[in-house]
């Protein structure tokens, strides 16, 4: 049996982390400390000198080992690790799945596109961002395009049998593939897109306007209106971004906001690029154990920056905390480059981080009784939906399912998850059916329930998550009575107690009725509720043969070269490529065949052999 109490006796005075367990093995906390002995026997000196959460946290601790490390450095690096490995109850959990987009110039082709991406990575390109409104990516990204005339394709090499796409015939390509003009010129255009992105647009919209007033002397009045849009919706773009600083500074800022009591922590991100402001995101985090506000920040910054790709060169936050000194050295081993977290005290910085508190404070009652509607609306949804189907029970987690298939085919089943009324992206999940043939969606629906309750049996027994660990509340079902019947089936053989309700439509496939027990509910009689079920069934719908017309794309998009063993994707398009054409691939000799790039003998003899020397190859045609 292990004795806190003589261990605690043993601890070494050197940097290092230190995990805590409880009585069945799991760890619970994780921390680092510049010194094992002085800060782990912290905890156990008496409770009364503790904070609440704390005193539970030292009440579940059963046994603790540490690792030593060479600096305080190393431990915060492994402390990071562990918690991602274990997460541990007790530590601060970052649960976001936003990916943030950047626009990405792809400098490291010979003629670059502008693109929208999740992943930075140091490939050459240059990024821009992260920003937090994607339709705004989306916007500038097809401005540049259209006003720079820029290569969209991601073909690097152009044989000379290569034709030219739509785009050059419509005249938004220059026609690179068929070299119309030189990476010289095309180099000034990318330099034009680069000071575009950086904020420097003045340029860009003297030429246009210049353009527009040619187009309008020419009475070339279509084309004139048309540049005109496009300055406008250049300036909506620049009015989006405020500039707060030199535009040489790329900087986040960092502030701390207590919600209302028991209601966790603000963490509010302000995002400055080149000088401008190009968006905030808030993170509402519980705080398991108490700590001050620069103890959260700090939390906060290594969570969030240890998968951030692009971190800037200066993060600002409000207070003063010990482990700045050590997170910086770590920011910047991850970044390359020099990384500072400064509390500014005067000038310029300091308005920037006055104005984001302001900014803070004045949206913040706004915020919280957002939130509070929003709990309200939940509480009333879930009321009128438990009086609707008599039921006392909660009805927080709803999972809803349909099926999807044409005439059997590429048949799919899609869930998609509620939680308080809202939905919750994350958590949809895509089943292709395996084990049904034809159109039998009641043996559909079968096989995806007992699949997804199959997994939520297998994260229960090991401990570990896979995505279906959460129990929902109540099932919903595209259908009526019968399908509902087919998945109570299952319900009740996995032993599991979640009712099962089925999502009746009309003869116009208009949603009308809840059916649950055998019993139609008297849906239209309550607007809210029916608006809610109707956007589930809606969204399920959408969501399975959004799923469903992919697999069915995707097999109507199938090449017969996927057909010969041996040829790869990377084979199968250079022979297109080359060729041009399947009939043309068909035609050529063994020798045309290895003579084109990546292909070799045994290549070549391959796709000849399958289109002219097998048995079937008349059918295969």
């Amino acid at each position: 049996m292990f004795d806190i109490r003589e261990n605690l006796k043993i601890l070494p005075d050197k940097p290092g982390v230190y995990l805590y367990k409880d009585k069945y093995g799991e760890v619970i906390y994780v921390g680092k400390a510049v010194s094992l002995k002085k800060r782990v026997r912290q905890y156990f000196q008496s409770t009364a000198n503790l904070a609440v959460k704390v005193r539970a946290l030292v009440k579940d601790i059963d046994e603790f080992e540490y690792i030593i490390t060479d600096s305080e450095m190393e431990a915060l690096i492994l402390e990071n690790n562990l918690i991602k490995k274990y997460m541990p109850r007790y530590n601060v959990l970052l649960r976001d799945d936003k990916t943030y987009p950047y626009i990405k110039v792809t400098l490291n082709e010979e003629y670059p596109r502008v693109i929208k991406t999740r992943r930075v990575i140091n490939d050459g390109g240059k990024y821009f961002g992260p920003y937090t409104d994607v339709g705004a990516v989306n916007q500038i990204i097809e401005l540049l395009n259209k006003v720079f005339v820029l290569k969209k394709c991601p073909s690097l090499k152009f044989p000379d049998s290569f034709r030219p796409c739509l785009n050059y015939h419509i005249g938004l390509c220059y026609g690179i593939c068929n070299d119309n003009i030189s990476t010289k010129e095309y180099s000034e255009i990318i330099d034009k897109v680069l000071e575009f992105l950086k904020g420097r647009s003045e340029d860009t919209e003297r030429e246009l306007t210049e353009r527009m007033m040619i187009a309008s002397e020419n009475m070339e009045f279509e084309k004139a209106a048309e540049l005109r849009d496009t300055i406008s919706a250049i300036q909506i773009i620049k009015e989006k971004q405020k500039i707060v600083t030199n535009p040489q500074n790329d900087m986040d800022v960092i502030v701390s906001v207590e919600a209302e009591p028991g209601k966790g922590t603000n963490i509010m991100l302000f995002f400055i690029r080149s000088g401008k402001m190009i968006g905030r995101e808030s993170f509402r985090i519980n705080f398991p154990i108490e700590e001050t506000a620069e103890e959260k920040v700090a939390s906060f910054i290594k969570q969030y920056y240890c998968d951030e790709a692009l971190i800037p060169k200066e993060i600002l936050v409000e207070g003063v905390n010990d482990e700045y000194s050590s997170i910086q050295q770590w920011l910047t081993g991850i970044k390359g480059s020099g990384v500072s977290i400064h509390v500014p005290q005067r000038g310029e910085k300091k308005a920037i981080l006055d104005m984001c508190i302001h900014n803070i404070l004045q949206t913040k009652e706004v915020f919280e009784k957002r939130v509070k509607n929003e709990k309200e609306k939940a509480e009333a949804l879930e009321k009128g939906l438990r009086e609707l189907l008599g039921t006392e029970r909660p009805i927080r987690r709803i999972e809803a399912y349909d099926i999807s298939n044409t005439l059997g085919v590429n048949s799919v089943g899609g869930m998609v998850v509620f939680e308080n009324g809202k939905k919750v992206p994350r958590d949809y999940r895509k089943f292709k059916i395996r084990t049904i043939e034809g159109a039998n969606d009641y043996g559909s629906l079968q096989e995806v329930i007992y699949r997804r309750f199959s997994k939520y049996f297998e994260a229960e027994n090991n401990g570990k998550s896979n995505g279906f660990e959460k129990k929902p509340d109540i099932l919903l079902i595209d259908g009526g009575d019968k399908q509902v019947a087919a998945v109570e089936k299952v319900i009740k053989a996995m032993k599991l107690d979640i009712p099962v309700v089925g999502m009746v439509k009309d003869d116009k496939h208009r949603t009308r009725d809840l059916v649950y027990r055998e019993k139609l509910s008297g849906l239209m009689n309550n607007y809210e509720i029916y608006r809610f079920i109707y956007f589930i069934q809606e969204e399920v719908h959408r969501f399975s043969i959004e799923y469903h017309k992919n697999l069915r794309d995707k097999a109507m998009k199938k090449s017969i070269l996927e057909d010969i063993p041996g040829i790869g994707e990377v084979r199968r398009k250079k022979l297109t490529q080359h060729f041009g054409s399947v009939e043309k691939i068909k035609q050529a000799s063994v020798e045309e065949l290895a003579a084109v790039d990546g292909m070799n003998m045994n290549s070549a003899t391959a796709v000849f052999d399958f289109f002219n020397n097998s048995e079937d190859s008349n059918e295969k045609r």
